[in-house]
C-alpha cells in the first residue's frame, strides 16, 4: 500500500497548507502547471515526486517533468496529464493515450475544478485535484490524499486548503 498526495496548478505557490497535507505520503503526485521549479524542490523534500508539465510551465520544469506519466503502482496503471479533460470529454491528445493505454486511474489538472468521476465506458477512475495554486478563477484551493493498493484507490480524500487568496500565517 502507498499513500499519495495529487494536486495541481500550484502556479508557483507553496505553503504549510500543502505541507501539512502532504505529511505522510509516500508519493506526491502533481499534474502540471507547478510554476516554478522551487515548487519541485519543495515537494521534492517531502517525498519522492511524479509530475508532469503543465501549459503554463517554462523551460525550467519542462527540463526535469515529463508531458505525460505513464506507469504501474501497486498493481494500478496510471496515466497522467495535465490536459486531459474528463469522461465523455477528453481532450484530444488525451483520448488516444487513453485508449491505447487502458489505465485504471487517469489523472489531469489544468481546470482548477476537483473532480472524481469513473468512466464505466473504460472502467477508469478519473481524478483531477483541482488547484492547490492562487491564481485561477477558483474559490477554493483544493488537493486529493489517497492509498493505492491491490491495484485500486482507496481511502480517498478531498482537501480544502482555503479560499484563493486567503494568506496563510506563519
Amino acid at each position: 500500500m502507498k499513500k499519495i498526495g495529487l494536486l495541481s496548478d500550484t502556479h508557483g505557490y507553496w505553503d504549510e497548507r500543502i505541507l501539512h497535507h502532504l505529511a505522510g505520503c509516500d508519493e506526491i503526485w502533481h499534474a502540471g502547471d507547478f510554476g516554478s521549479a522551487a515548487v519541485i524542490e519543495a515537494l521534492e523534500t517531502v517525498a519522492p515526486l511524479r509530475g508532469v508539465y503543465g501549459n503554463i510551465d517554462g523551460r525550467d520544469v519542462r527540463q526535469t517533468q515529463p508531458l505525460v506519466q505513464n506507469f504501474e503502482l501497486e498493481g494500478l496503471r496510471v496515466l497522467m496529464t495535465h490536459i486531459g479533460g474528463y469522461p465523455g470529454h477528453y481532450s484530444p491528445a488525451a483520448r488516444p493515450l487513453v485508449a491505447q493505454e487502458r489505465p485504471g486511474l487517469f489523472i489531469s489538472g489544468h481546470s482548477h475544478i476537483l473532480k472524481v468521476m469513473p468512466d464505466p465506458k473504460l472502467g477508469l477512475l478519473h481524478l483531477n485535484p483541482g488547484a492547490a495554486g492562487m491564481h485561477g478563477f477558483h474559490k477554493v484551493r483544493t488537493m486529493l490524499r489517497f492509498e493505492v493498493a491491490n491495484g485500486k484507490v482507496q481511502q480517498l480524500q478531498a482537501i480544502e486548503l482555503g479560499l484563493r487568496g486567503e494568506v496563510v500565517k506563519r
